[in-house]
């Protein structure tokens, strides 16, 4: 399974990008705990999108530009900018087992990844 990254906005959990989804596990930072805490992905009681947009990564867009410019002139930094960086994030609600839950934002391979887990 691949890891992936996650911010929280809300919830049982600290707020932030120190979450992550690795080996069936959620591993997720709680206020005033030093340690993560690793909740197994079978624990998960209600996994829902609460919305989903397309959002361009900006430092991704600007990278794959200026490796357009250097191979094809100003042509090629427009597409570079046009195919960099695109990349869609879900906003989903979690609710564990034990009453617990958070809203966070994912790429749409790391929530589907989650959601496989469901199956």
């Amino acid at each position: 399974m691949a890891f992936g990254v996650f911010e929280v906005h809300a919830g049982d959990f600290k707020k932030g990008k120190d979450h992550q989804f690795a080996r069936n596990k959620l591993i997720m930072k709680v206020d005033g705990k030093f340690f993560r805490e690793e909740i197994d992905a079978s624990k998960i009681d209600v996994l829902e999108v609460a919305s989903e947009e397309n959002v361009k990564n900006l430092g991704g867009a600007m990278g794959w530009g200026a490796a357009g410019v250097l191979l094809l002139g100003p042509v090629g930094l427009l597409a570079g900018l046009v195919a960099g960086g695109a990349e869609t994030h879900v906003t989903f609600i979690c609710k564990f087992k034990d009453g617990r839950k958070f809203m966070a934002s994912a790429p749409s391979k790391v929530y589907t990844q989650l959601l496989a887990t469901k199956f």
